[in-house]
């Protein structure tokens, strides 16, 4: 972290990396699920935090991981104000240059096994796609009847759109080289069922692309699917048209479709708040300025990592010049250092917390970054856990909580 210790230069991270011997990121992550590490009154009192974590740093290292978690839980309650971001760079489009975001997240569904990060994932990507100027239409645990009105909900706002994207998360079923978003309540026991109960991607898809002059299309739709299974029992010998993730798609001018794995291939779920793919593309979203085929290329190699190699994201592109997020007119800013910003110890703090279920620790990062799109985040997180959104929490004990909406 950016505070210095003492005379000597020593940062917050390196001290209590050598007093404590582990990860600032570990430490907090053991400790999120655990009674409270800081006492009360430095909740209120900057002095009394910064005599806290001046004695913090001169123990030893047998306190261990508790010692390190309360040591940076103190540093986010001192009043340290973070390098501004400018908010030109998060600001939406002027006219003519509209950016609209269509965000569907489907968890519940009703004739399968609930999927615990697909709402997860939608929630979080429409957060972060709100800061960088997009308008946003969202769903979440969409019946068939819903999902169609939020599609024409969606076409509607893209008329005279510069931007169209569409980023959903839920399950996908590949029928003879055709593909089919699953609204919750599908059953899929029949063959009638792939036009009476699914939703076709290429109708989303074409409709993008005749409206907007830059379509982006994001899926986190490749899971093991046994409605796949079933609607393959449903059709006697034409099962082999059903197949496994979804099949690729070609696109025209100006659009990029993304896929969480490889045509074909099937996805894996997170063991946390967001799966793999879409975790990793709120991260990049959230902190680079680079332009968007960079940002996949990142996404890629962190998807890859987290799943030892086994889910590779895939994309097919027919952009026609760079896309920026996070930038007027498609061109980038003379952006400062990420380190500056703050961005990426914002990153790297929000992957540590962003499990807990405790409202201090997340009004703590929400206050200490709080002019980063983390923030908001932790602000979206902690409202569902005041209104009682959260799922209910794990056994006592058990720090590795996790949370859908």
């Amino acid at each position: 972290m950016g505070a210095r210790m003492g005379n000597e230069g020593t940062s917050l991270t390196e001290a209590v990396k050598h007093t404590a011997g582990i990860s600032l990121t570990r430490a907090v992550k053991d400790a999120a699920g655990r009674g409270a590490l800081v006492p009360e009154e430095m909740l209120d009192a900057e002095p009394m935090a910064r005599r806290v974590l001046s004695r913090l740093i001169e123990t030893t290292c047998a306190a261990g991981a508790r010692l390190a978690a309360a040591a940076l839980l103190a540093c986010i309650f001192l009043h340290v104000t973070p390098s501004p971001v400018r908010e030109a760079e998060r600001a939406s489009l002027g006219p003519g240059h509209k950016r609209v975001a269509l965000v569907i997240g489907n968890s519940a569904y009703r004739y399968s096994p609930r999927l615990e990060n697909p709402r997860n994932d939608a929630a979080d990507m429409s957060v972060v796609l709100s800061k960088l100027g997009f308008r946003i239409v969202e769903g979440f645990d969409l019946g068939k009847a819903s999902f169609d009105a939020k599609v024409r909900e969606f076409t509607q706002a893209l008329e005279g759109a510069e931007v169209g994207l569409f980023f959903y998360a839920g399950h996908g079923i590949q029928v003879s080289g055709q593909n089919y978003l699953v609204p919750i309540d599908a059953k899929l026991t029949t063959a009638a069922a792939l036009d009476m109960e699914m939703v076709r991607l290429e109708l989303v898809h074409k409709t993008m692309e005749r409206e907007a002059h830059t379509s982006l299309l994001f899926f986190d739709a490749c899971r093991d699917n046994p409605l796949a299974r079933s609607l393959a029992r449903s059709m006697g010998s034409q099962a082999t048209d059903v197949g496994q993730g979804l099949a690729a798609i070609e696109s025209g001018a100006g659009t990029l479709i993304s896929f969480s794995t490889q045509p074909g291939n099937v996805a894996l779920d997170g063991k946390g708040r967001n799966s793999p793919f879409s975790g990793a593309l709120v991260r990049q979203l959230g902190t680079s300025s680079e332009d968007l085929n960079a940002i996949l290329i990142a996404v890629r190699n962190d998807v890859m990592r987290q799943t030892d190699r086994r889910q590779v994201p895939w994309e097919h592109s027919a952009l026609t010049r760079r896309f920026y997020f996070n930038a007027r007119d498609d061109q980038p800013v003379a952006s400062a250092p990420v380190a500056e910003l703050g961005l990426g110890e914002a990153a790297d703090a929000w992957s540590a917390i962003k499990d807990t279920a405790s409202l201090a620790v997340i009004d703590a990062f929400a206050a200490r970054y709080r002019n980063t799109v983390f923030a908001d985040l932790a602000r979206a997180r902690a409202q569902q856990l005041a209104g009682g959104v959260a799922q209910s929490a794990p056994p006592q004990g058990d720090p590795a909580s996790s949370f859908a909406p």
